[in-house]
């Protein structure tokens, strides 16, 4: 169950890491403000996490759940 697990934490930690950076806006906007890029930035690690935890998925997944 911990790779199913793992793949679902991913997907959804991938997707609001999307929609935080997107919230935040582009980065040519004179309008941003430093929250907006601390936004993005969060957005970004939250994205690369999710990526790292489906990565976790599969590969519990190839090798089964005993590790």
């Amino acid at each position: 169950m911990g790779e199913l697990t793992d793949k679902i934490k991913g997907n959804v930690n991938e997707a609001v890491g999307k929609v935080k950076q997107a919230m935040a806006g582009d980065a040519d906007d004179p309008n941003r403000t430093r929250k907006d890029d601390e936004l993005a930035a969060e957005g970004a690690g939250q994205e690369l996490k999710g990526k790292g935890q489906q990565l976790v998925g599969k590969v519990k997944g190839a090798l089964g759940d005993d590790i």
